[in-house]
């Protein structure tokens, strides 16, 4: 079985779209593809199929981990210390769901993603272009 790669031109598709796009609009792209990635790993762990799940699983995780990576912690006060607290929390329960074979890990994960998601959302239309995550 051949596995179909995105040719060139479409992974410069993506890039070029993801450099046009405000701070809130990328911030809200990668909730998109968390919440995305751990749907697959949810139905990948359905149909038991480990190769699947641990691929979106580890997905979710690098996305989790950019966010985490852009707080500024130092400067952002009790709502970067929260969100690095929830992204932390996010992190462990990918793992759990991992190791344990545990669904409901992924259902919680989904549950804060969704929140957050919804709350930068509100945001990016109460001041568009103003916050910055």
């Amino acid at each position: 079985m051949t596995t179909f790669k995105c040719p060139r031109g479409a992974e410069a598709y993506r890039r070029i779209e993801a450099e046009s796009r405000s701070p809130m609009e990328l911030v809200l792209m990668l909730y998109d593809g968390a919440l995305r990635f751990v749907g697959e790993a949810r139905d990948a762990m359905a149909r038991q199929d480990v190769r699947a799940r641990a691929d979106a699983i580890s997905r979710a995780m690098a996305i989790i981990a950019e966010l985490q990576n852009t707080l500024n912690v130092g400067d952002g006060g009790a709502i970067a210390r929260e969100l690095d607290r929830l992204y932390t929390y996010m992190s462990s329960r990918l793992l759990e769901a991992t190791a344990k074979q545990d669904a409901a890990a992924l259902d919680d994960v989904r549950a804060v993603l969704v929140t957050l998601r919804d709350g930068w959302a509100q945001l990016a239309t109460i001041a568009p272009g103003a916050a910055k995550p």
